[in-house]
């Protein structure tokens, strides 16, 4: 942990002291309630599930699509904290499929429902297909596995979402602003609480994450010199994702305090302090072609080629909010966590509409991204999304 600090300009969590302030309580509720983490296996679902599992809960059950990536976390589990008293089972199921919904069917009573699954890349909505996907996994899985929950008793219903869900300027993040909506209509029926994160350090996936890879592969590092953003650990993500589910109340949304202990970082800065501490002196290359050249002998001489340039794909914010001037907020009740305070606000016909038409679409098996993209404006007609045609994967 001190590891991932370090190169987020941090010497401590940020969420130590409101989790200590509520730990008895935080305690005895996990240690006599049932849990289901969905999407459990990503990086924040394993952050979730070993905050909830050292609690010692008697019940607690991890669906997640990654086969491998579960594998690796009960082993990590068993390694680190050993076994509890209460039922433990990890399920590699997808939860849009119906051997999710029979294992639902067969066992679903749980206290508390977690939902971590989410396609979270921008880089995910340049092509219609995995933006279709994207639509199913942020918006509509989330809603079954609420009603699920609903038709099961469910005392409380978190899921995550996203600071690019605040004023959102791409796919990714109106999908999690259109999820909020939905939310919206169901917590007239069940309690639903979520959070808006910053970035997740090292996460799977993440840039910086593939920094590590790079290095395991002896290939340059890449990243924008133009754009900071906020970070928080995994741990961090964790605490927060269950500060949010045990002690939000309905409709809130969580979100990390924007303090002097949250540091604006950009990516070429971690960037250099990463390779400092691996013994490595950065080398400014003015190309991908040369990057790609030095890599071959730079190393050998203690240093590695790095391309940094200016972020210009689309869907990148100039900044970082995690809410807009038009959302109450409380900032009062904890040390390091702020509240996003809702009413139940939504459009029924409008929520109808969005479900019947991208049905519509799928049904037909003939969709564009236009079709897409003019649903999602309908839904958000602020939307200030500008498609230049310049995606991540054109880029090193």
């Amino acid at each position: 942990m001190k590891d991932v600090l370090k190169f987020i300009g941090r010497d401590s969590l940020l969420f130590d002291k409101d989790v200590e302030n509520h730990s008895i309580e935080l305690n005895s509720i996990i240690n006599t309630s049932s849990f289901l983490v969905i999407g459990g296996a990503g990086s924040i679902g394993q952050a979730v599930v070993k905050e909830v599992f050292k609690r010692g809960p008697k019940k607690l059950h991890i669906v997640d699509i990654s086969e491998n990536n579960l594998t690796e976390l009960v082993r990590d589990i068993r390694s680190s904290f050993g076994y509890i008293k209460g039922e433990f089972k990890a399920l590699a199921l997808d939860i849009g499929s119906i051997e999710y919904d029979a294992f639902i069917k067969s066992d679903g009573k749980y206290d508390y429902v977690l939902n971590l699954s989410a396609l979270k890349h921008v880089r995910s909505e340049e092509d219609p297909f995995t933006l279709m996907r994207m639509i199913d996994v942020n918006i509509f899985n989330t809603d079954k596995t609420i009603r699920q929950s609903i038709e099961n008793g469910t005392k409380k219903y978190f899921c995550v979402s996203t600071d690019k869900a605040a004023n959102p300027i791409n796919m990714m993040g109106a999908s999690k602003r259109i999820m909020e909506m939905f939310l919206m209509r169901r917590s007239l029926d069940i309690n639903i609480s979520t959070a808006r994160f910053a970035n997740v350090a090292f996460s799977d996936g993440s840039l910086l994450h593939s920094f590590n890879r790079r290095i395991e592969k002896s290939q340059p590092i890449a990243a924008p010199n133009d754009i900071k953003r906020y970070f928080v650990t995994p741990q961090e993500s964790g605490e927060l994702c269950l500060m949010s589910c045990i002690f939000g109340e309905n409709r809130d949304i969580f979100f990390p305090k924007l303090s002097e202990a949250l540091h604006l970082m950009s990516f070429s800065d971690i960037a250099i302090k990463y390779l400092k501490d691996k013994g490595y002196e950065l080398f400014i290359c003015k190309t991908e072609d040369e990057a790609r050249e030095l890599i071959k002998t730079l190393p050998e001489q203690g240093k590695w080629p790095c391309l940094f340039t200016k972020s210009d794909t689309i869907g990148e914010k100039d900044f970082e909010e995690f809410y807009t001037d038009k959302e109450v907020l409380d900032m009062d009740r904890f040390e390091n966590l702020g509240v996003i305070k809702n009413e139940p606000e939504y459009n029924e016909s409008q929520l109808n509409n969005f479900e019947d038409t991208i049905g519509q679409l799928k049904s037909s098996m003939n969709w564009d991204k236009k079709s897409i993209v003019n649903e999602f404006f309908k839904m958000i007609p602020k939307f200030e999304y500008h498609d230049n045609g310049k995606y991540l994967d054109g880029k090193m």
